[in-house]
């Protein structure tokens, strides 16, 4: 039974691959940074709450001291945690925005790989965005084009390349990023756009149920491996 981590798991996509995991047997720690809406996440799911701030340090740790007390491994741990950022575009901003998006990717994986190195089969995904892509920013065919989101397009840029600079220096672990497809959670919502997150945690759900020789060091969505 595969022991998976889901970061920002109480809602949205997260919540949604949570679900999708348990029902493919996969012991799920759902981590939420509010404890009431994490227990209750929990509780609907019937997956396990850990309390984690993914721009904290301190809870990082606390976090995967529990699932190591518990489970002794972790086989999957999945980066879903994130913020659009669309609010004042100055440092304090900037600093918040890369600090949940980018930075929090080498605070969690720093603190995950012990336990990841005890799993026959390690994986990681990182929930990232092809909004990131230099590729897709710049092709007026694809939406990504007019997307007016300086500091999530940056970020969700450094969230994939830490991830593929992961899967070069961790041979042993699976790295790879991908691109969910457009989703209506809280984060879109004043877009008013995408589709249901149990469509786009299918996409998540693919690469977190990677076969040992499955693909490293990708940028994936629903198709197959995209440009950036």
């Amino acid at each position: 039974m595969s022991v998976t981590l889901i970061t920002g798991a109480n809602k949205g996509i997260g919540f949604a691959t949570a679900r999708r995991l348990l029902d493919l047997g996969h012991t799920v720690y759902l981590g939420a940074r509010d404890p009431e809406r994490g227990e209750k996440a929990a509780a609907t799911l019937g997956a396990r709450f850990v309390r984690l701030d993914v721009t904290d340090d301190a809870s990082v740790a606390e976090a995967l001291a529990v699932v190591d007390a518990a489970e002794g491994r972790l086989d999957v741990l999945v980066h879903n945690a994130g913020i659009l950022g669309d609010g004042p575009l100055d440092g304090p901003t900037a600093l918040h925005v890369f600090d949940t998006n980018a930075v929090s990717i080498v605070r969690v994986t720093e603190a995950a790989l012990p336990l990841l190195r005890r799993s026959a089969n390690p994986t990681v995904v990182t929930v990232s965005s092809s909004a990131g892509s230099f590729w897709a920013v710049t092709n007026p065919d694809r939406p990504e084009f007019g997307l007016p989101l300086a500091l999530y397009s940056a970020s969700k840029a450094a969230a994939t390349m830490l991830t593929l600079q992961y899967a070069k220096s961790q041979p042993g672990i699976k790295f790879n990023a991908i691109e969910p497809g457009t989703t209506a959670t809280d984060m879109t919502a004043a877009f008013g756009i995408g589709r249901s997150p149990e469509e786009s945690a299918e996409v998540v759900v693919r690469l977190a149920t990677l076969g040992p020789d499955g693909p490293t060091g990708t940028l994936q969505d629903e198709s197959g491996t995209l440009r950036w």
